[in-house]
């Protein structure tokens, strides 16, 4: 009988993505982000958003984005937050 293969990841590998929302490419000045929403019932854990450096609480709607070719960056943020990034310096 041969060992049983775990579905572990190395921890060297990013996460698997998520499939709730249908990430959407966007162009903005410092490249092209993917850019998923995340419902209220898909948001399971606490995050802290980059843009305000508040936090983002299970079951709360938000975004997560990533730039292009860097999956393993994501980053969770609120909808403003995002909006707005590009008129106000990250904290």
């Amino acid at each position: 009988m041969s060992p049983r293969r775990t579905g572990r990841r190395r921890d060297d590998e990013p996460p698997p993505l998520r499939t709730e929302g249908v990430p959407v490419l966007e162009a903005h000045p410092d490249g092209d982000w993917y850019v998923r929403t995340m419902t209220g019932t898909a948001a399971v854990k606490t995050y802290r958003c980059p843009g305000c450096d508040h936090e983002i609480t299970p079951g709360q709607p938000h975004l997560v984005c990533w730039r292009s070719g860097d999956e393993g960056n994501r980053r969770h943020w609120h909808r403003p937050c995002w909006q707005a990034r590009d008129r106000r310096r990250l904290r």
